[in-house]
């Protein structure tokens, strides 16, 4: 039987350098960054005005997405902040790279 692939992806969005940080899991990462880029979903993103993109990984189940997820909302702030500058060091946002 012919089964789809999936890719899940983890994500940190921002509002600004060293600013307000949401941690995210979805399918469909560039529609969900469109969401909150337009304000479209209430909650900590739309209150911190965070439209940012500033990291995601990719994987192939559902599973590890879900536990990597967790794993970053439990982590200190600063542990946060230096995985997104060892691979986004001025915090650019990178969501023209998924298109």
């Amino acid at each position: 039987m012919w089964m789809k692939e999936y890719i899940f992806y983890v994500y940190i969005m921002s509002n600004r350098p060293n600013g307000a940080l949401y941690v995210g899991v979805t399918n469909h990462l560039v529609q969900r960054v469109s969401q909150h880029k337009s304000k479209e979903i209430d909650g900590h993103t739309k209150k911190y005005e965070i439209t940012q993109l500033v990291y995601f990984e990719l994987f192939g189940d559902i599973g590890q997405a879900l536990y990597k997820e967790k794993q970053l909302k439990k982590w200190k702030r600063e542990w946060k902040i230096k995985l997104i500058e060892n691979n986004n060091k001025n915090w650019d946002d990178i969501t023209n790279t998924l298109l």
